[in-house]
């Protein structure tokens, strides 16, 4: 019996090594894989190889087309590569959104994702043949702009006072034009009514410059256009502009004031733009897009072009982009729900 245990007890010890030797090779195994990634991606041919293809929500001319041409521009010079600007304007954006979340994760396709469809539209449409968040990988947070009310210079108000009285009148007959369902320019008419108790009535056009272009000819009564867009027509004075949307006055019209401040408490919305990747590209193709683009927002001539257009440069990493969207999904929710909001 002694014999036995001895024999017990030699067997367990002799176990312990095997056990130690095989978690050790374990982990090597594990390690070994990332090893073999990172040569494979090493050996991938060099990024990029052929042009690549940016798609735009909104129609030539608009804030976000705009700013996408700066960064395309600067991309083609940096990598060697053309970078293409392919606007696909309507359902709010979503259309194009499609296009990219549907694409090969392979960085040749990327996308301009705005408040508008990372924000607005998951909730503005029961449904959506994207997921905002699985089927994108954000590289940057780029730039926001504000927009500001415009009316025709025939209407009779000069303040946003004087606008909220005249629409308190017409309750339902003062009209409002946006760039689509589901952009800024169309919650802020929502949000204003919320705000001020009156009923605007809203028509949606296929991009800025066309519900821009609806005031100047008298089709609608206002709308609150990108600063981008509206500011040269404000200065021309063919249009006569009442407050901007953002929290604090912008450095371009330093007259004019926030609809805040003159008499609107609590309105601010502002629109954001970034770019994505589809969702699946590799990480390494998405973080030397987000060095690359933030080569281009830090120039000087880039940031004094999107400055005249009343742009302000943003910066992100692509995971405090990723946060930004989610919290802005979580954000507009709320306001697209209260207002009763719907996709038109």
């Amino acid at each position: 019996m002694h014999r036995a245990r001895s024999a017990s007890r030699m067997r367990i010890t002799r176990a312990r090594p095997a056990s130690t030797a095989l978690r050790v090779a374990l982990v090597a195994l594990y390690v070994s894989s990332f090893a073999l990634a990172d040569v494979a991606w090493a050996q991938a041919p060099k990024y990029p190889i052929k042009p690549i293809r940016i798609y735009v929500t909104l129609g030539p001319g608009s804030a976000g087309d705009l700013l996408t041409r700066v960064i395309a521009d600067g991309l083609s010079r940096s990598l060697g590569q053309q970078v293409l600007v392919d606007n696909r304007p309507g359902a709010g954006g979503n259309v194009a959104a499609e296009l990219a979340a549907k694409a090969a994760p392979d960085g040749y396709t990327l996308f301009i994702a705005t408040i508008s469809t990372h924000g607005i539209n998951p909730t503005l449409y029961s449904k959506l043949n994207f997921d905002p968040i699985k089927d994108f990988a954000p590289i940057i947070l780029a730039a926001s702009s504000p927009n500001m009310l415009v009316v025709h210079p025939s209407l009779p108000v000069k303040t946003v006072k004087d606008f909220i009285a005249l629409a308190k009148k017409k309750p339902g007959e003062l009209t409002f034009s946006s760039g689509g369902s589901g952009t800024s320019q169309h919650l802020a008419g929502e949000l204003f009514g919320m705000l001020t108790g009156t009923k605007l009535t809203h028509i949606a056009y296929k991009s800025t410059p066309l519900s821009v272009n609806s005031v100047l000819s008298g089709e609608t009564t206002s709308s609150f256009a990108s600063v981008a867009v509206a500011s040269e027509l404000v200065r021309s004075g063919k249009l006569r502009a009442l407050g901007v949307t953002n929290a604090k006055r912008i450095p371009s019209l330093p007259e004019m004031p926030t609809i805040a401040e003159a008499g609107v408490p609590g309105f601010e919305i502002a629109a954001w733009f970034g770019f994505a990747a589809t969702g699946g590209t590799p990480e390494p193709i998405v973080n030397l897009l987000n060095v690359e683009m933030r080569k281009v927002l830090a120039d000087p001539g880039a940031r004094q072009k999107l400055a005249t257009l009343g742009m302000e440069v943003l910066d992100s990493t692509p995971a405090e982009f990723a946060a930004h969207i989610k919290s802005e999904i979580a954000r507009w929710e709320k306001v697209v729900r209260a207002s009763g909001a719907k996709a038109e």
